[in-house]
């Protein structure tokens, strides 16, 4: 088959590490894919100077952006219908909220014969403005009705989009999102990495993996961290990623006087990451918007509980009590006291902790991510014909 993938940006983001494998996985099987993407400047890193997926043509759109933009968007559109139309792809499977939206409409009106979306994050939630929330459940809408499936990491995203009326459930799939599941759960403690962090050998590591960006958490992670360091003082917190919030996140642990327990990890290539998350005793995923997080999913790979918010993709892969801790949406709270609980009971903590690695090893490796998806190609792309 020949194949496009269309994502809005090729940082180091989960979205975007699925896609890659996804494409390794379709290479690996013979097909022909490219990938097309707009630019991805700032801290957030891109993707393919970290990491090897295999090569393929990566053809870059500088009118698809982020931002709604009336004057890109159509630039974009324009654009990527004439790629698609001169390039004659069999699949286009789009990524993400923006190339979702403006690659599908292209894709159709390009005449691809089969044209799929992945739902890795919902385009609208419950924490955002009702107006821009309305206009994106109605973009989303349209947009479905020129595509053949939809792909959610969840089935919570799915729930949502049937709620919302988006589409019918007939029409979506839950694919889980992939990853390299051995290579975090054969990681070790490493004291020499420790040591370049400037974590004390004997300290309990509580860690994020997550850009440093507004909608990631932070907001509830220092003041629950702060909770934790008050009944646990000897507790650290590593912070795996980079972002727009680098400096800021700085100043607020040095203004409190905490910064001592605070270490940064920076941007890590993803076939690293499982190396830092060797290093902590449990993971915080307090995102108020998620498809289903992957930095939960690699934690327990790595054999560590997870405590997040009960929102979304989460409760689908932190079990109460299983293979973590779950809470109510912002309740920092409760984050800190299960957190202090499962610090003060290692061994509570390591059972979690292997349970979830088994779970994850049994549904969370990408090649059958891979297989599930070239399979779907293969059923659409015939059913067109």
């Amino acid at each position: 088959m020949k194949i496009c993938h269309v994502i809005t940006r090729l940082i180091v983001g989960g979205a975007q590490e699925n896609t890659m494998l996804t494409i390794r996985g379709h290479l690996e099987k013979g097909h022909d894919v490219t990938l097309a993407t707009g630019y991805s400047p700032g801290r957030e890193g891109k993707l393919l100077e970290n990491a090897e997926y295999g090569t393929f043509p990566v053809v870059e759109f500088p009118d698809l952006v982020r931002e709604i933009s009336p004057w890109h968007d159509l630039m974009a559109y324009i654009r990527l219908k004439k790629f698609f139309q001169e390039n004659k792809f069999d699949v286009v499977h789009t990524h993400s909220s923006k190339a979702g939206i403006i690659g599908r409409y292209a894709a159709r009106a390009a005449g691809v014969p089969v044209v799929v979306h992945t739902v890795h994050g919902q385009a609208f939630h419950p924490y955002q403005g009702k107006l821009k929330n309305r206009l994106f459940i109605l973009l989303e809408t349209l947009a479905a009705g020129k595509c053949d499936r939809i792909y959610a990491v969840a089935q919570a995203m799915i729930d949502q989009c049937v709620a919302a009326n988006v589409a019918p459930a007939e029409k979506y799939a839950v694919v889980y999102s992939g990853m390299e599941t051995a290579d975090f759960a054969n990681s070790v403690r490493d004291h020499e990495l420790r040591n370049r962090l400037g974590i004390p050998e004997n300290a309990r590591v509580i860690a994020t993996v997550a850009r440093l960006f507004q909608q990631k958490g932070y907001e509830y992670v220092i003041p629950a961290a702060e909770k934790v360091l008050q009944s646990y003082p000897a507790a650290h917190f590593l912070f795996i990623g980079d972002g727009p919030m680098y400096d800021q996140l700085q100043a607020d642990l040095r203004a409190k006087g905490i910064a001592d327990h605070f270490h940064f990890a920076g941007l890590i290539p993803p076939g690293e990451v499982c190396r830092y998350l060797a290093q902590a005793d449990m993971l915080w995923h307090l995102s108020l918007h998620e498809g289903l997080p992957r930095a939960v999913v690699q934690a327990l790979a790595s054999g560590i509980p997870a405590i997040g918010f009960a929102l979304d993709g989460t409760p689908e892969v932190i079990f109460e009590g299983e293979t973590g801790c779950l809470t109510a949406a912002e309740d920092v709270d409760a984050v800190a006291e299960k957190a202090l609980q499962l610090l003060n009971d290692p061994e509570r903590a390591a059972a979690m902790g292997a349970a979830g690695k088994k779970m994850v090893l049994e549904k969370f490796d990408w090649r059958k991510m891979s297989d599930i998806l070239e399979q779907e190609y293969l059923r659409l792309l015939a059913a067109a014909k």
